[in-house]
């Protein structure tokens, strides 16, 4: 859980770099890659102690804290 927190802030801090570029690549990079590891997690199997689904949430909220960083970037 502790590699998966802390990859997930090394892709949001990448991402937040570059808001400013036209487009925000890098932050919809991110996003794909934050919704790919939600996609394998889901494939993975279910019995891994509740780390799994806990795993999938923050991936959730890291979206979510991504996309609200590109919309701060929009204006």
């Amino acid at each position: 859980m502790k590699m998966i927190t802390s990859s997930l802030i090394a892709v949001m801090a990448l991402g937040l770099v570059s808001t400013a570029s036209a487009g925000q690549p890098h932050m919809q990079a991110a996003i794909d890659h934050l919704e790919a590891a939600k996609a394998e997690l889901q494939l993975a199997e279910a019995d891994k102690g509740g780390w799994r689904v806990q795993a999938i949430k923050t991936i959730n909220d890291a979206i979510a804290q991504v996309k609200a960083g590109k919309s701060v970037g929009r204006r």
